[in-house]
């Protein structure tokens, strides 16, 4: 059994990193985990159907067998720059924008057409591993062996793979090692005497199909689809319920890989002896393991977050919940219904390949059908009922069925549960559920609003709306005059709507997800005044690439690190596609934040960027150290920043009516924000892999960010600002250098104090307890620079506070503050009224 496994281990080993690479084309990962499964069923069905009577008919399998595995061994390698190409390919084939139904179409013909010579020759592996096998051991009720065994081997391939060859070796080496693996599984066949001299060739007449036939064969074909459908709409809750980072699908596949080993290796011990009355008690018991995921799902989402903090061995114990019962189940329904086919055709490929049409096309019907017809959860429910439609119509059948169906019912007639997690006095506004994510709007306990995706992923609300605005400005100000603007990522819209405000100004805007496009009139602001910004909902990779527009400036928002997919939107290749859309003088502006990030991750997409934007400069968003960002700033040429004319463009009435308010009012506002320049990056980044679409570091890093989350905020904020040292020489030309280089010094110096003091402020203070715990460090950035104005003005907010409340205390905060900054007059000023001093 040892080759079965093996070339099990290769199999999804192969579909782990197929699916990874097809979500860079496809721009999504679930559309590329549905994509690679309709593909690799297809192939797998294709397979079976026209090799089967091959394989019965050869004298020596093991040579069919090898020479197939050698096939999946050379596409395997193929596939290393096959499924790039085809991905660029495609992407200018169907456009930036393409009708959803073209966009699916694509998503599963890709995978189908790239993958067959591969999937077709897996296809008839596991008819041939099992004529081997029976011939081997001269009993023929092994298929569901084979088939446990084969599974089992699938789940090694999946964990190892994803845990330990991909981060190590990234795609190509890994698929270098699984093609190794076909080798060494052909080279085993054809060395081992398993049928020498055993059997002779089986020409079998072909039998006529009566109607047990073709009632084994509609069974198979439904248990295909029913069984696909519910992994696909499991994993689909899961994302609600899970971490959804890289290692989240593999835990999910794993599991149910595990179980369907498990169910097949059992009934090869326990039922081979049965006959075809155990079909009852096996739909009926896979329809009840279905039933029992649909009704704890809803208690799983109250404990996620406790089990998600136990990291890996969390989410693997919650996949174990949801998927473990109902694959085992499933497992020895197929292991039963292919021992049926062999009884009576005389092989297995036929059972392979009628039940792998079937889920070829499950994931088409789950996401176009299921989902949008019913929801997800629903529509589990309706898996259940499916598997107790394929009972027969007997006594002993509907007694076994009755109790799952009785339930079932009651469950489609109440309410579905939301997945969404809604905090305590916090409202739920409105809910969008979609074939890829589910999005929501939540007013919390103090009346804020934001938005979240799949229940986890908050993407921005109206306590962040200053902070979103400057994440437009910032990059629009540092370009001497932009016209056209191109923003991916849109979240509540909040950017795009304070790109709008810059005059002269056309603001494209990309989101990924209807649902958060659909989502969006929740957050609008009848003040914000503009020409509206164009939205399309497209993947921002496949975007980039297909468009023919040429922009002034692209800003890229925040993706967290961590989930699922994001980390191919930090990518050398992803940087260089942008790159492309830079008109001459163009600079691209990519958020990160520092809050979900962890350093090894950070250091690898510094290093990618510097490669393709050699003159990068790093700045930050703003001084709050709970919700740190830094922007890395790639300007499609060389030279220095324009000072003249960013003076002259904050005196324009039109720019500072937008830019005033976000505390940009003069050139010093905008040059503090400045980190350090190309050579400063490059000593914070050192030597190292960058991420990228071969080596995805990030994705792969994924365990570290999500434990980031768990650290202080400002942690790695902390850690940039003490390593990188700002040089005005990177900033400007002289002869601004020499007049500004004091001033910036001193500026920079002062911001790096109020970080340090912002982190150390002990808990929440308030009132008084904040003025004694902030105002030491507050007044020690003003000795640095009176020009610090984020330090000034709140101690100058606390003086007048303390005026209605302590008067001696202001009175001895507004000296201090007069001390510290002498140059200022406003402390003086207000000593003099409020104190006649």
């Amino acid at each position: 059994m040892a080759i079965v496994a093996t070339s099990g281990f290769a199999g999804l080993g192969y579909e782990i990193v197929w699916t990874r690479q097809l979500s860079l084309a496809l721009g999504t990962e679930m559309m590329a985990v549905l994509g690679s499964i309709a593909g690799f069923f297809a192939g797998l069905a294709l397979g079976a159907f026209t090799l089967d009577g091959l394989i019965r008919r050869a004298s020596s399998p093991r040579h069919v067998y090898a020479v197939l595995e050698a096939v999946v061994g050379t596409w395997g390698l193929a596939a290393i720059w096959l499924l790039p190409a085809a991905g660029r390919m495609l992407a200018l084939l169907i456009g930036t924008a393409p009708p959803p139904v073209l966009l699916w179409a694509a998503s599963f013909a890709l995978p189908t057409l790239a993958l067959l010579p591969a999937t077709v020759a897996m296809g008839g592996t596991l008819a041939a591993l099992e004529r081997m096998t029976r011939e081997a051991r001269r009993n023929p009720k092994v298929s569901a062996g084979v088939y446990g065994a084969n599974t089992a081997g699938a789940v090694a391939g999946t964990l190892v793979s994803s845990f330990l060859l991909i981060p190590s070796l990234g795609f190509s080496g890994t698929l270098i090692c699984l093609a190794g693996l076909n080798g060494l599984c052909a080279l085993t066949a054809l060395m081992t005497g398993w049928t020498r001299d055993r059997s002779r060739p089986e020409f079998e007449k072909p039998i006529r199909l009566g109607f047990g036939d073709l009632r084994l064969g509609a069974t198979l074909f439904t248990t295909g689809l029913l069984g696909i459908a519910f992994e696909v709409l499991v994993v689909r809750l899961a994302a609600q319920l899970m971490q959804d980072t890289v290692y989240t699908f593999a835990g999910l596949l794993a599991v149910y890989l595990l179980g369907t080993a498990a169910g097949g290796l059992i009934w090869q011990r326990v039922g081979r002896h049965t006959g075809s009355e155990s079909l009852v008690p096996l739909l009926a018991g896979t329809a009840a393991a279905c039933l029992i995921t649909a009704v704890f799902t809803p208690f799983i989402a109250r404990i996620a977050d406790t089990a998600g903090e136990a990291g890996i061995a969390g989410e693997l114990a919650i996949a174990m919940v949801l998927f473990l019962l109902p694959a085992t189940a499933m497992g020895a329904l197929f292991g039963h219904l292919a021992q049926q086919v062999r009884d009576r055709r005389g092989s297995l490929g036929w059972a392979v390949g009628v039940n792998s049409i079937g889920a070829a096309i499950a994931p088409l019907v789950a996401t176009q059908a299921l989902i949008p017809a019913f929801g997800a959860w629903t529509s589990l429910v309706l898996i259940v009922l499916g598997y107790l439609l394929l009972l027969p119509i007997r006594r002993a059948a509907v007694l076994q069925a009755a109790i799952p169906a009785c339930i079932a019912l009651a469950l489609l007639l109440r309410p579905a549960p939301t997945l969404v997690k809604v905090p305590a006095g916090a409202k739920l506004l409105a809910v969008r559920e979609g074939s890829m994510a589910t999005a929501s709007v939540v007013d919390d306990a103090t009346g804020a609003r934001y938005l979240e995706v799949n229940g986890r992923f908050r993407m921005g609300g109206t306590n962040s709306v200053r902070s979103d605005y400057r994440q437009a400005m910032l990059p629009l100000l540092l370009h001497e005059r932009p016209r056209k603007a191109l923003f991916l990522g849109i979240g509540t819209g909040a950017t795009v709507a304070g790109a709008t405000q810059m005059p002269d100004l056309k603001v494209q805007g990309v989101e990924l997800s209807r649902e958060v496009v659909d989502l969006l009139p929740w957050f609008a602001n009848p003040a914000v005044t503009g020409e509206p910004p164009r939205l399309t909902v497209a993947d921002a990779r496949r975007f980039v690439v297909a468009d023919s527009d040429s922009y002034d400036v692209i800003v890229a928002d925040l993706f967290h690190p961590a989930l699922d997919g994001s980390g191919a939107l930090y990518t050398v290749e992803h940087f260089a596609a942008v790159k492309e859309r830079l008109a001459p003088g163009g600079i691209f502006c990519q958020w990160l934040p520092l809050y979900q990030l962890d350093l090894p991750s950070l250091r690898a997409i510094i290093r990618g960027f510097l490669a393709v934007y050699p003159n990068a400069s790093a700045w930050l968003n703003h001084y709050s150290v709970r919700t740190p960002m830094l922007a890395l700033i790639g300007p499609s040429n060389e030279g220095h920043l324009d000072l003249g004319a960013l003076a002259a463009r904050l005196l324009d009435p039109r720019i500072r009516s937008a830019v005033g308010p976000l505390g940009f009012d003069t050139p010093i506002d905008l040059l503090g924000q400045f980190l350090g320049g190309r050579n400063a990056l490059a000593s914070f980044a050192g030597e190292g892999p960058r991420n990228s679409d071969d080596y995805p570091f990030v994705a792969f890093d994924a365990r570290r960010n999500v434990l980031a989350l768990s650290a202080p905020p400002w942690s790695l904020l902390l850690s940039v600002v003490r390593a990188i040292r700002p040089e005005p020489a990177e900033l400007l030309a002289p002869p601004e250098r020499e007049i500004w280089s004091g001033r910036l010094t001193a500026y920079w110096q002062a911001r790096n104090r109020f970080l340090e003091a912002g982190a150390a402020l002990p808990g929440d203070p308030r009132g008084s307890a904040l003025i004694a715990a902030a105002a030491p460090g507050l007044l020690d950035s003003v000795r640095l620079s009176a020009e610090f104005e984020p330090a000034y003005g709140p101690l100058m907010g606390m003086a007048k506070s303390l005026i209605a409340s302590d008067r001696a205390a202001a009175a001895r905060l507004l000296r201090a503050i007069n001390d510290a900054a002498p140059s200022r007059t406003d402390a003086k000023e207000l000593l003099t009224r409020a104190f006649g001093e």
